[in-house]
């Protein structure tokens, strides 16, 4: 009887069958696996506790602790300091200029935090605020804030505030400042402000901010009326030179709203500007 089917290509194909079969199996059973692991947001100790998986066991207490004065540090136990300039811009069509700088000084937990920002127009400073706050850690992206605000104005009346505020990552890597102040005589304000970065290449970074704030009552001095006061919206696009040092060109919009607008018209001041800026990102 002639053979119909060529035992040397069975032989092959048989082999193959069955590492196909052994290895599904396999992959079945790691998948199994995988989900007995899988974990809920509230089963993870706190990511930013540095003894969140040691069992008890810490530097100076536990059976390998050493005795006498610590000899070593823990990264998170060192001191750091910081300085950065978000933005700082001028408008050449209106010899303007803005800056937002900030610092920081301590360890991961606990910092002393510095904002400075205000606006320059034709070689003086119209206005400005100072938030000296102290920053503690309250979750793996986020800081509680606590401090004072100075607010200075060339012609009006300075303020200072309490100030308490929540800043920094939220899902998606938006960066956001929430900030809320209670001032002399009851009055009340609030600052939001959110960032994001779109990386467009290595080096060059698109970045849309928006930035609202609202009192609670009127400030006629200083030209603010109770309810959202004004809000803004930009977008720049930087070139990172270096990832401390990035010069950049952009766009914003600004308006005034509600009774501070009402405000600006009764003293023939304008409500919405648009503005060309240059300037430069920078930290170290």
């Amino acid at each position: 009887m002639k053979q119909l089917i060529n035992v040397d290509v069975i032989k092959p194909l048989a082999v193959v069958a069955v590492f196909a079969m052994s290895t599904s199996s396999l992959l079945a059973r790691a998948e199994m696996d995988h989900s007995k692991m899988a974990q809920t947001k509230t089963d993870q100790p706190e990511i930013r506790d540095p003894h969140a998986y040691s069992d008890g066991y810490t530097l100076e207490k536990g059976p390998y602790a050493l005795g006498g004065p610590r000899q070593i540090k823990l990264a998170d136990e060192h001191k750091f300091w910081a300085i950065q300039g978000d933005r700082v811009e001028y408008d050449s069509d209106n010899d303007t200029g803005v800056f937002d700088v900030r610092g920081w000084y301590g360890s991961t937990y606990d910092r002393l935090y510095v904002k400075f920002e205000g606006d320059v127009a034709s070689g003086r400073l119209e206005e400005s605020q100072a938030d000296i706050l102290w920053s503690h850690a309250y979750s793996a992206y986020f800081d509680t804030q606590l401090g004072i605000r100075l607010d200075q104005y060339d012609e009006g009346v300075d303020r200072q505030w309490l100030a308490i505020g929540l800043q920094g990552l939220a899902p998606y890597w938006f960066e956001l400042d929430m900030t809320a102040y209670i001032g002399e005589s009851g009055r009340t304000a609030l600052s939001l402000e959110a960032e994001y970065e779109i990386l467009l290449s290595q080096q060059w970074v698109l970045q849309p901010r928006a930035e609202v704030s609202l009192y609670g009552q009127d400030d006629i001095e200083n030209g603010l009326g109770d309810g959202f006061s004004d809000v803004a919206f930009g977008l720049r696009v930087r070139y990172e030179m270096t990832r401390q040092f990035a010069p950049y060109v952009g766009v914003e919009w600004t308006s005034k709203l509600g009774q501070t607008a009402d405000i600006a018209r009764a003293a023939n001041e304008s409500v919405r500007d648009t503005r060309y800026v240059a300037g430069i990102k920078f930290w170290f």
